[in-house]
Parts: structure tokens; sequence; C-alpha cells
């Protein structure tokens, strides 16, 4: 057996304000002990690709007579390991030593590979590629808009594209998002509400970035979806919320271990939001990465009272329109029926512990049938998007691919609007997410598309 203690001696620091986050000496430490657990475990073999490094880079050690465990991994070993994760957090889910489950090893795997990321971007810089995906804020309102066309063109041209991976490092083959000619935000600012918004209610909607400059239809169906439940939308920066707009939930900057970038947006957005909170307004989340950020890490990066209850007023989009429906307050008349729907259980989601809140509406709709797959897409925010990453992640995501392609649907959805740009390059299948399927059973939006679009938007 090795010498490493599976317990810590303290609880491991997983927030940078933690003095020993940047302890070069305390992180070795630590992921040693995890990787000791982790390689007499072995549970998660299959989740990602960081778990079979880690078993065969300590394996080797064991076996050459060296080691008796982890306790020779060195830097290489290190980056290995840290660099084949992509943040799904299903290893969480699984594990059971982790805090959640009471477990005295306090063991939380993407946490610490979020702190090695930093720790390595502290010391050797934050790569060209990390810097770019994780200002996607800004790639929108630069290509966005009136760029919008020259944009998509430049997204659509395989030899840019190729030219644009040698020098970022973002994959070529990747299908990154179109740029949308009208933000939401500029929709919003004309759009009349529904004549009973407002009667159950208002909330106040963080749109992502992704919903903001790519792919408005999602948002603009959130909007028309809670005002036909009587549900009246506010969003900071525009009608009576003028002023400051909210920005990125800092999960890419996280990615690229950019802490201080990702606190700035974060200590932004609580700033806004909280007027909203603390006015009784729940903060309803479309995209589950975001929404998963803004639970479960906000408060660990700006560890404030504020970032807590922001945090804690913070609902997936879904998720709030379940709890209508509890509180008998959904709309439950749809003349139109969605038939057989491949739903995909995005891995943000679940790391929410919400259940399947998605497929539960939909489920409500007459003559619709929801089949659920739960599968990674491998995407998970901006590793899959890498040029170094394009060809694994596409491997791990065939479990996702075969899934759909299996239940032969009507329809396929997916909340996280990233794993729908791989679902529909792998199966050529046009993916919504659930709140247009929904929109759609409403009557809200035409049946054979999300909505009618500008150039460069979604159908």
């Amino acid at each position: 057996m090795s010498v490493i203690p599976r317990k810590p001696k303290a609880p491991p620091a997983t927030s940078p304000h933690d003095p020993r986050y940047y302890d070069a000496r305390d992180l070795e430490a630590e992921l040693r002990r995890a990787f000791q657990i982790c390689h007499e475990c072995r549970m998660c073999v299959n989740y990602c690709g960081s778990f079979p490094e880690l078993f065969n880079r300590v394996d080797k050690a064991i076996d050459s007579g060296r080691a008796e465990g982890a306790e020779l991994i060195d830097d290489a070993d290190i980056k290995a390991v840290s660099d084949a994760c992509w943040q799904c957090k299903l290893c969480y889910i699984k594990c059971p030593y982790t805090p959640d489950e009471g477990s005295s090893e306090l063991l939380d795997f993407p946490r610490l590979m979020a702190r090695e990321r930093a720790n390595r971007a502290a010391r050797d810089g934050i790569p060209l590629v990390d810097r770019i995906l994780g200002e996607p804020q800004a790639i929108g309102a630069v290509g966005g808009g009136v760029m919008a066309p020259l944009s998509n063109f430049v997204l659509a041209s395989s030899l840019v594209r190729k030219v644009q991976e040698k020098v970022t490092g973002i994959s070529a083959e990747f299908p990154l998002p179109p740029m949308a000619g009208e933000t939401f935000s500029a929709w919003l600012t004309d759009h009349a509400p529904a004549e009973n918004a407002g009667k159950h209610g208002e909330v106040v909607l963080f749109a992502t970035c992704y919903g903001e400059y790519n792919v408005p239809s999602v948002v603009r169906a959130t909007v028309r979806v809670l005002e036909h439940n009587g549900v009246r939308v506010r969003f900071p920066g525009v009608g009576e919320d003028h002023g400051a707009s909210l920005t990125c939930c800092g999960m890419p900057n996280l990615d690229g271990g950019d802490v201080k970038a990702a606190t700035e947006k974060i200590r932004h957005n609580v700033e806004l939001l909280l007027p909203h909170v603390r006015a009784g307004r729940s903060i309803v989340v479309p995209g589950p990465t975001c929404g998963y950020t803004m639970k479960k890490e906000w408060a660990e990066y700006l560890p404030t009272p504020e970032a807590k209850e922001v945090a804690a007023a913070t609902v997936d989009l879904m998720e709030f329109l379940v709890k209508l429906g509890r509180e008998k307050k959904l709309v439950r008349e749809f003349p139109e029926k969605l038939g057989t729907i491949a739903y995909h259980a995005a891995c943000h989601l679940r790391a929410q512990k919400v259940g399947f809140p998605g497929a539960r509406v939909l489920g409500v709709v007459p003559d619709t049938d929801v089949r659920v797959i739960e599968q990674c897409s491998a995407v998970d925010g901006t590793w899959g998007m890498k040029a170094a990453n394009y060809e694994t992640g596409r491997r791990y995501a065939q479990k996702l691919v075969r899934g759909v392609s299996d239940v032969e649907p009507d329809m396929v959805v997916s909340d996280c609007s990233l794993a729908a740009l791989r679902v529909e390059k792998e199966t050529g299948k046009h993916v919504l997410h659930p709140i247009e399927a929904l929109a759609r059973a409403y009557g809200l939006l035409p049946a054979e598309g999300a909505e009618p679009t500008t150039k460069g938007e979604r159908a």
C-alpha cells in the first residue's frame, strides 16, 4: 500500500481566497492524495480522459518498482491528467469520497483540477486559446450585429478556419456558433410584453453570452413562454432596468485558469442581480453551464454574503417551470404535439442535482414521448472547442450520438446549446432547447422551426 494518507490533515483548499490555494507544495500533496484515492477506486474510468491517464501513469510507476502508489507523480503527469479534464463534474456526482457524501476524504476532483489550472496560469501565463475563448461576451460584441454576416462568412470558410486553428488553437472542425444579426437585448428593447405578463410575478433573466450574441431564439422563446405563463421578465440593461448590462458568468475564464478575470465578472454580475434578488425575483438561467457556475462557483470565487444571496436565488429555467407546475400556475393547453423527443441530459444540469426538469415539463405535452439520454457531449464549455481536444471529445461523445440515433426521434432537445452543436454535426439533426420545444407546443412558434430568424441565427 502507498504511504500517502487518504484523509487530509485539513479541509483541502478549494477557494482562491484560501492562503494555501497557490502554495505549490500544498497543491502537489493534495494532487498526490487525490490521485491515490482515484487509483485505488477506479469508479470513474469511463467518464473522461483524465482517469485513464491517471491510472496508466500511476500503474507504470508501480510496475517499474519505483513507487507503491501516486507518491512519485511529477509535473508532466499532473499536466497530462489536468489537460484531459473537461470539467463535466460527473465524477463528483458519482464519487463516494466527496464532502456531499459525508466522506472524511473530502475529495473534489473537478475543483482540484481547476486549482491546478489556476496555479499553472499564475506560473506560466494563460495560453492564447484560453484568452480568446475566455471572453465570449467580447467576441459577441465585436462579431455580432452589423458584423454578423462577415463573421458568419468567416466561420463558414474551411480555409480561414484552418488558418485560425494554426494561430489560435481553436479547432477548425468544431462547429462554432453563428453570430446573430440582432442581439437578444436589442430584440427585448422593442418587445411589447404579453397582456398577462406579471400575473404570477417577475423573474430576472440571465440570458448567457450564447443567448445574447449567438442564438437569441432560445431566450426569445424564454420570454414568450414565461409571459404566456403570466411571468414578467426583467433584464438588466433594458427598459426600466436600463444602465449596465450583465456579462459572462466567468466559466470560460475558469477553464483557462484566469481566476482574476472570472472574479471581476462575478462581482459585476452580483452587483446587478442583487437588487432583483432582494426584490424577491428568482434568477432564471437557460444554460446549464452558466447556471451551475452561478449556483456552485460564484460564492467560492467571491466569498461574500451578497454572492451567496445571488447564488441561492439562481434557478435553472426549466426547473422554474416545474415550480410553476407544482403551484398549479403552468398553462397546460398545448395546441401542438411534439412526438418522440430525444432529450439530452446535459452534464452541468445533472451536476446541479435538480433532475431533468426539461424532460418533466415536455412530458406534460399530450402525444409526446420523452426519451432521456444521459451521455456526455465532451464539449463542456471551452474544452471541446480546442484543436488539441477535438478528436478526443468527438470519440467520447459517440455514446450520446448513438443514443440520439437509436431513439429515431421526431425532435432532439438539449438544455446545453454547445452540446447541441456537437450533436447537430455528428447526427445532422437539428437540436432545440427545451424552452423552444415548449414554445412550439404552446403554438407560440411555427411548427416547422424555432421561429423566424435573421441571417446568422439558428432556425
